[in-house]
Parts: structure tokens; C-alpha cells; sequence
């Protein structure tokens, strides 16, 4: 149970403090994704991943290409689907997630996790927030981290007179940064949002972005997306994933993955080339 203790411990652990590991300075995570499987069906294979520190890292690629698949396995989300099997490694802080004795519980108190659509639940604004601070036994001022929660996500000003309000009440934006802010209530060390603006209007979903790059001084965060311009505008990191139907099958892998600037504008793969170019899609 040694692993289960030191995932635990990860939230004692300061950012700047060193913490023994096999990773480079920069990186917060390793996901090493050799083939990812639902019951026969291959999904994904050959993807190597890593996600840097205080950075934005964007999974872009046509659909079935397996971005929200690998995402979902950084927290071990996709557990939660019958047939999964994971066959790589993630390695965080020194530690394999998918190691025997982990508890993906104690994964998912560390690497956050925000949805494509957004799903606050019925319940007040401030229930919202502090829902994840009940569920681990938070003993400290309750008031004072949903408020840090709510600024954190740009949403304090327009919510605290109003935090009785049960949190379906607000807008789809408005509820897009009310899960944002319950994700971040815990503290977790990185987040994941899966096509967080896909259901969002242009304006809410600007105000997303520029969270998102608000939200990259506090966190390591990697987002999947369908817009290449979003992932121009907001990603540090860009890794682009295609499908593989040669075996009559659709099995995402990673393609290239690069600094966002350089992969857009000098691609590595004609593959690559091709998608950015709007051949595929």
C-alpha cells in the first residue's frame, strides 16, 4: 500500500519542492499509452504523451481518433467503463496511476477533471463547490476555499450574492466555470477538460479560454478540442492524433506532438499537414 500512501501524500507536496521522480523538471506527467482496449476493440495505440508543468497541453484530431479516450485514462476516468484495459504507463510525481496498488480514487484527488458539457449538480452554488471538500474530509474554512474556488474560476463576482441559488440556475457559461471551480476546490496538481466550450456560445467560450490560460499559473492543464483555433489560441503544447483503418478497424494513435506555434506552422507529418490544411476532418 506503500504507492497508495505516496499518491496521497502528493497534496503535501509543494510545487517547488523536489520530489523524487524519473521525469524532466518540466514535465507533470507521463502518459505512455501503448494500447488502450474496450473489451476486443483497440482504441488507441503507440501514443506517448507527456504533459508539462504550468502548461497547456491540446489533444486535437478527427473524431475517433481516441483524444478524449487518452485523456480520460490521465485520472483513470475510463476505469469506469466495462471492457477497459490500459497497457503503458502514466507516471506522476514518480508513481505509476496504473499500478496495482493505486486507488483511482486517490488519482482522481489529484488530476481534476471537467466535462464537455457542463453538469453542476441540483444543488446551491456553494454545495457545488464545496461537494468534492465534503467528500474528502476537508476540516478547514469551508467558506473561505469555495470563495477562493469561485475567484479562481472568474466567477465570484457574479455569484456571491447569490451562492443559496441552486447552481442550474445559471448560464451554460456561468455553469461551465461552476464545474471549473468545484474541479479546482480540492487542489488538484493537474486538470482535464474534455471539449469544455463545445456546448458554449462564443462568448462564454472566450471566457473559458481566458481562464484556461489564468488557470495554467496554478495548475498543469491538458483540453481536448475540435477547434484548431482554440488550441492556437489557448495551448502551450499541441498533440495531434489520426485513426488507423488499415486493419479494416478505427485505432487512434499520436501522430505528432510539438510546441503549438511550431506544429501549426512547420508539421512534422504530411498527415499532420493534411488535417491542418481542412483536408480531413
Amino acid at each position: 500500500m506503500e504507492a497508495l500512501k505516496e499518491m496521497d501524500a502528493l497534496k503535501e507536496v509543494d510545487a517547488n519542492d523536489t520530489y523524487e521522480n524519473d521525469l524532466p523538471a518540466d514535465v507533470a506527467l507521463d502518459c505512455k499509452a501503448e494500447k488502450i482496449y474496450y473489451s476486443d476493440f483497440l482504441a488507441v495505440r503507440d501514443s506517448h504523451v507527456p504533459i508539462k508543468k504550468n502548461q497547456i497541453t491540446g489533444f486535437i484530431g478527427p473524431s475517433g481518433c481516441g483524444k478524449s479516450t487518452v485523456l480520460k485514462s490521465i485520472n483513470r476516468m475510463n476505469d469506469l467503463i466495462r471492457g477497459f484495459r490500459f497497457v503503458g504507463n502514466i507516471h506522476f510525481h514518480g508513481i505509476d496511476i496504473y499500478d496495482s496498488n493505486i486507488d483511482p480514487v486517490s488519482v482522481r484527488r489529484n488530476i481534476g477533471m471537467v466535462f464537455q458539457q457542463p453538469n453542476p449538480f441540483s444543488m446551491s452554488i456553494f454545495e457545488n463547490v464545496a461537494f468534492g471538500l465534503r467528500l474528502n474530509r476537508y476540516k478547514g474554512n469551508m467558506q473561505e476555499k469555495v470563495e477562493k474556488a469561485l475567484r479562481s474560476a472568474a466567477l465570484w463576482k457574479e455569484v456571491k450574492d447569490k451562492l443559496k441559488n441552486n447552481g442550474l440556475s445559471l448560464s451554460g457559461g456561468q455553469q461551465q466555470r461552476l464545474c471549473i471551480a468545484r474541479a479546482i476546490a480540492t487542489e488538484p496538481r493537474v486538470i482535464l477538460m474534455d471539449e469544455p466550450c463545445s456546448a458554449l456560445d462564443p462568448i462564454a467560450t472566450r471566457q473559458i479560454e481566458e481562464l484556461m490560460v489564468e488557470l495554467k499559473k496554478q495548475f498543469t492543464v491538458a483540453i481536448v478540442t475540435h477547434n484548431m483555433q482554440q488550441a492556437m489560441r489557448v495551448a502551450d503544447q499541441t498533440a495531434f492524433f489520426g485513426v488507423d483503418i488499415s486493419k479494416g478497424g478505427r485505432t487512434g494513435y499520436l501522430v505528432e506532438m510539438g510546441p503549438t506555434k511550431e506544429l501549426f506552422e512547420n508539421p512534422q507529418e504530411q498527415l499532420t499537414k493534411e488535417y491542418l490544411q481542412g483536408e480531413f476532418s
